[in-house]
């Protein structure tokens, strides 16, 4: 009789056990789960300031490019009637 009790207090024992490991899995699975949402929203949060930063820089390249091509312009302008007026 003592055997038996024993026993059933073994696979007792053993199937609380194998229930809080199920338990202790599923936790893990959520917080996996959870971990790589917040990962692949972080990952899109920076990408699109990457995007954002580089729009950026190429509109200010663009307006730097442009201002210097205006001032190139003028400068060979002014160069070209300081040569008229020498000819004169």
């Amino acid at each position: 009789m003592k055997k038996v009790v024993l026993s059933l207090a073994l696979v007792a024992m053993m199937f609380v056990s194998c229930k809080e490991t199920q338990e202790n899995a599923e936790a893990a699975g959520e917080n996996m789960e959870a971990a790589a949402g917040e990962a692949v929203d972080a990952t899109q949060e920076a990408m699109e300031n990457t995007a954002d930063a580089v729009e950026a820089a190429a509109d200010s390249t663009a307006a730097a490019v442009e201002g210097a091509a205006v001032d190139a312009a003028n400068a060979v302008e002014g160069a070209a009637n300081d040569v008229k007026d020498a000819v004169k």
